[in-house]
């Protein structure tokens, strides 16, 4: 994985509403209300890097987060039935360099 061929995912052209954004020096989470097809689009532009074995980069509203990942990946669901069912896909990337550093804030 090398800084050349990294490809960049510009969050802020996703929609700002309903969106949420919580961080501090080390810590950083973001979500967004999509559509389905928005969220898809932007699942396989992180596939293809995945698969390409590329470092990741991710924008939003005031933040940059440059992230080199190890190969290994963990990969999440969790499913609710019920009257508030709901189904969750997680995909987690640890560091490259096996540290529990977090990744570079810019």
């Amino acid at each position: 994985m090398s800084s050349s061929d990294e490809y960049e995912y510009t969050m802020t052209d996703l929609p700002s509403s309903g969106t949420s954004v919580t961080g501090t020096d080390d810590y950083t989470q973001a979500e967004y209300e999509l559509s389905a097809a928005e969220a898809g689009e932007f699942l396989i532009e992180l596939g293809e890097r995945l698969q390409a074995g590329d470092d990741v980069t991710l924008s939003g509203d005031g933040w940059d987060l440059e992230f080199a990942y190890d190969d290994a990946v963990e990969l999440e669901i969790e499913h609710v039935s019920g009257a508030d069912a709901e189904l969750e896909i997680e995909v987690e990337l640890s560091a490259a360099d096996g540290s529990d550093s977090p990744p570079t804030l810019g």
